[in-house]
């Protein structure tokens, strides 16, 4: 006997208006975009259709269902233990990061490929770049620090054609720099994005995954297992978040006149005063905090940039005379 049948609200409101992802998964509609969903959709306690979240093989059908339903993506795929991302929170920061640009353009949120969009630690998944190119026509450099990261996002890139000419690929060659030997002479990007690794340690990245199991299988979990997946140099580096985003706000100050505006996630709100500190320290001229959440996690977008209001929109007003 199944307990009594929850209330599900129909939209997911903590989401972007814009976002595409605000309803629930119809599950009909994807596994026809993705027959290989199919064997791995069932019926949940309430009786309603859903898939195991702690089965990685699972979320990564979802993500490739997803993305052929919503965005035109016929080929997509990441190498085994690498990051399957949650997509509605992704096309969040996407959506949240043009408002951002829409400040320095008169209130208008800019499309078209001359918007260039920088997401460090691209991943083997692409999936910033491919939601960028999608929803509005930008043009995307990703980079990371894994070749066989590159190999994947590129693979993604050469099988779809809708993406050939908007993103391209670039190897950091030094895994202490963030924007040095990514960001060329010649480039201007008007927004950078950034899902910098979480944790401070393996140790404590095996443990936010064994909580996140058993939240999911309401169960005590002992052995990791990564539903979502993640490299170490995805979930952890010395220091954590905080150390990270620190030492890019430190080293986005020398691409200053590159960058129209950097941003990260951040998802530990303690982290914001010493975030802001080191803002202050590199005398960012305008920094947006912006709130996100999605269903029981919140987390949020630090943005800055190095520029006048005046220079801001005379970078737009030079993009939109080319």
């Amino acid at each position: 006997m199944h307990p009594p049948k929850r209330e599900h609200p129909k939209e997911k409101t903590g989401l972007h208006p814009r976002n595409k992802h605000r309803a629930r998964y119809n599950f009909k509609e994807l596994t026809r975009s993705c027959p290989e969903l199919a064997p791995y959709v069932r019926l949940n306690e309430y009786n309603d259709e859903s898939i195991d979240f702690s089965n990685a093989e699972a979320v990564k059908m979802l993500n490739k269902a997803i993305l052929q339903q919503t965005y035109s993506i016929n080929y997509w795929n990441i190498p085994q233990g690498y990051l399957c991302p949650p997509i509605p929170g992704r096309a969040d920061y996407i959506h949240h990061g043009a408002d951002v640009i829409a400040g320095s353009n008169r209130g208008n949120v800019p499309t078209g490929k001359r918007i260039v969009c920088l997401d460090i630690g691209v991943g083997a998944n692409c999936i910033y770049p491919i939601i960028g190119t999608k929803e509005y026509g930008w043009t995307f450099i990703g980079s990371d620090s894994e070749p066989a990261a590159i190999r994947s996002a590129s693979e993604i890139v050469e099988k779809n054609t809708s993406l050939h000419g908007l993103i391209s690929l670039r190897l950091q060659p030094n895994s202490n720099d963030i924007f040095r030997g990514i960001i060329r002479a010649d480039d201007h990007i008007t927004l950078s994005v950034c899902n910098p690794p979480f944790h401070t340690s393996f140790e404590e990245a095996q443990a936010g995954t064994l909580r996140k199991l058993s939240n999911l299988q309401h169960k005590r979990i002992t052995k990791p297992l990564l539903n979502f997946g993640g490299r170490n140099n995805e979930l952890w580096c010395e220091g954590g978040e905080e150390r990270f985003v620190k030492t890019m706000i430190l080293q986005s100050k020398e691409f200053a006149e590159s960058c129209l505006w950097f941003s990260t996630l951040l998802s530990k709100q303690a982290h914001l005063k010493s975030i802001y500190r080191t803002l202050n320290k590199v005398q960012a001229l305008e920094v947006k905090t912006v709130q996100m959440s999605q269903g029981n996690k919140t987390s949020r977008i630090v943005a800055w940039t190095f520029h006048t209001k005046a220079q801001q929109e005379s970078w737009m007003e030079a993009l939109r005379d080319k």
